[in-house]
């Protein structure tokens, strides 16, 4: 596909880093020369210099051959304006970013008037997976498919973990229910184990589980799972506005803790029920002093990725049981950050262009069995992915055991009617089945894909 992106910023990067390992041809357009040349120094993509939203520098960037257009500039307006200009010169699809909290509602009414496909709020998206992990702490990621009813659910084994030093097939008789391991991370590699593999200590294990196990799964797992009823916020960022407007609805008890008085006075207008805290989250004593060692969980949305490392580090060695959340900018040295004792990291750049990808995929495909949902691990070294069945095809109908599939490659799941299969051999795919495939080959797009 021929996609324009609008705006070189990490949000615009990060998705044109992605969508170009999809094998997609991109122009980036921004009027910050370095940016460009950031970009274009390690991607193979098109960089143009100028104002995105002007008719002029679209018609360089060729709008008349664009398939998507995505405008991820800082300014929700310009963003609008872009897509609707893009909209008027025939690009059938279009994505805006929208951050602005008083915009969200607005733009889901007037979306078909301004012609615009698809509206992203990186922030909220990150907000939403913050407060899912602050609901289940034993948890180190949860994602949602088969409109929910079905849960990944990624995990650190411990000493203590039952299942350590246990092969996958003998596991099936400690995770009573429709559990299934279906990743394991250790030492930088991500596999699909078979029945022989053997999990160690301090491996991450995704597993797949009808929605509603997890907190079942994380005490036959041994790891805390009491839900957090008190959570500190060191930051207040959009994200973590977001956060708490979340967690006050689930009745969590928050506290935000930001330097900046300007900033506080805007949270205090838009939260209710919410502490706020004008402070320096990085002073310790103000942390001890705010008893941040009896904290449920503690999530670091500070400026810098270096304050939230060493702010979550600290919360550690003071509050050991507490959840911390860490949100970090920087895509990269994630093989440093894994060998930190963290509970959970989060790039919200990464989310965003995750969810680019997931609908570029949709459209690619829109008739036919497309990807509807899809789960990156260990950046992206493998999927998990969600089909949608709309159509009988050379995968419908024939008992699983008799597809030809790909290598490094399982059917995990299959919801049908309402109901959750973990299939075996003798199960078929069917029309209107939302299928999960999990595999470590990159950009299938088509449920067709799996077959070699």
């Amino acid at each position: 596909m021929n996609i324009i992106i609008v705006g070189c910023g990490r949000v615009g990067r990060s998705i044109a880093e992605q969508l170009n390992m999809e094998g997609h041809a991109i122009t980036v357009i921004d009027e910050n020369v370095e940016a460009l040349e950031r970009l274009t120094d390690t991607q193979n993509v098109m960089a143009i210099e100028g104002n995105g939203a002007t008719y002029s520098v679209l018609h360089e960037a060729e709008i008349e051959n664009c398939d998507l257009l995505i405008a991820v500039t800082p300014t929700d307006e310009l963003n609008l304006y872009t897509c609707l200009l893009a909209k008027n010169a025939g690009v059938p699809s279009t994505i805006a970013r929208v951050r602005n909290p008083e915009y969200i509602n607005d733009v889901e009414i007037v979306k078909d008037d301004l012609k615009l496909t698809l509206a992203i709020n990186p922030e909220y998206t990150c907000a939403s997976e913050i407060a899912r992990l602050v609901k289940y702490p034993g948890a180190i990621k949860i994602s949602s498919f088969a409109k929910g009813m079905v849960d990944f659910i990624k995990i650190r084994l411990t000493d203590s973990s039952p299942i350590a030093g246990k092969r996958v097939a003998d596991c099936a008789s400690l995770l009573k229910g429709m559990v299934r391991i279906v990743f394991v991370e250790r030492d930088g590699d991500v596999h699909i184990p078979t029945g022989d593999f053997v999990l160690h200590t301090d491996d991450m294990v995704s597993f797949v589980a009808p929605a509603g196990a997890a907190a079942k799964l994380l005490r036959q797992l041994g790891t805390i799972s009491n839900k957090g009823r008190s959570v500190y916020i060191l930051g207040g960022s959009k994200i973590g506005f977001y956060l708490a407007k979340i967690l006050r609805v689930a009745g969590v008890n928050v506290k935000i803790i930001e330097k900046d008085p300007h900033r506080c006075e805007e949270l205090s207008e838009g939260l209710d029920g919410v502490m706020i805290i004008n402070a320096d989250a990085m002073d310790e004593d103000l942390l001890l002093s705010e008893h941040i060692e009896r904290a449920d969980g503690v999530v670091c949305l500070m400026d810098t990725d270096e304050e939230n490392l060493l702010a979550s580090l600290y919360v550690k060695k003071v509050n050991p049981k507490a959840k911390v959340v860490t949100e970090l900018g920087n895509l990269k040295f994630s093989s440093v950050v894994d060998t930190l004792p963290l509970d959970s990291v989060i790039r919200p750049k990464q989310l965003t262009g995750e969810s680019i990808v997931r609908y570029v995929r949709g459209m690619q495909n829109a008739v036919g069995n497309n990807v509807e949902t899809m789960y990156k691990v260990n950046g992206d070294r493998a999927e998990a992915l969600e089909f949608i069945v709309r159509e009988s095809s050379a995968v419908t109908g024939v008992p699983l055991s008799k597809l030809n599939l790909k290598n490094d490659l399982q059917i995990v799941c299959i919801s049908r009617g309402g109901r959750v299969i973990m299939p075996g051999g003798g199960d078929t795919i069917e029309p209107g089945d939302r299928v999960i495939v999990i595999t470590k080959h990159k950009g299938l797009s088509d449920l067709r894909d799996i077959l070699k």
